[in-house]
């Protein structure tokens, strides 16, 4: 069981901590290189790595593999090469045995879009769009937390 909370700083460096058993947060790790990503969201988690959804601003849509060992050297994969830059937020969680659901928000008309995508392989990973959600999005910020990898069971990527 381990917990490892993600922080994306303004100046494009991501920042990894382990909570331990009392609670306590220690800085795990940190990569540079994420000035491009707007939103991301963790969508795998296995003993070695962890893979998120992330969108840029120029509109690419990407896996961001991240190994647990340190120094963490994240690998990037595109899924899509366009459209996704009106996102700056996305939540995303298990759908079914082998799927991720994920809401894009679009903070400016505050809207959520709702999508399920396949086990993520690159540019060939199926996303099937499912609509808007319909609630207002204006909130400042949105994540999601699950308490233990037990009730956590991730399997996009």
């Amino acid at each position: 069981v381990r917990s490892n909370p993600y922080g994306l700083r303004n100046d494009g460096t991501l920042f990894r901590w382990s909570v331990g058993e009392a609670g306590y947060w220690t800085r795990t790790g940190s990569a540079t290189g994420f000035a491009a990503v707007k939103g991301m969201a963790l969508i795998s988690k296995t003993a070695t790595y962890d893979t998120f959804l992330a969108n840029t601003r120029d509109g690419a849509l990407y896996t961001i593999r991240i190994p647990l060992t340190s120094p963490m050297k994240p690998v990037f994969t595109k899924v899509r090469s366009a459209t996704w830059q009106r996102f700056e937020t996305i939540v995303a969680g298990r759908c079914l045995d082998d799927s991720t659901v994920f809401v894009a928000i679009d903070k400016d008309t505050q809207t959520g879009h709702a999508y399920v995508m396949t086990h993520a392989q690159g540019t060939a990973t199926t996303i099937y769009g499912m609509g808007q959600v319909p609630a207002t999005f204006a909130d400042t910020a949105y994540f999601r937390w699950a308490a233990g990898s037990w009730n956590d069971p991730l399997f996009g990527a």
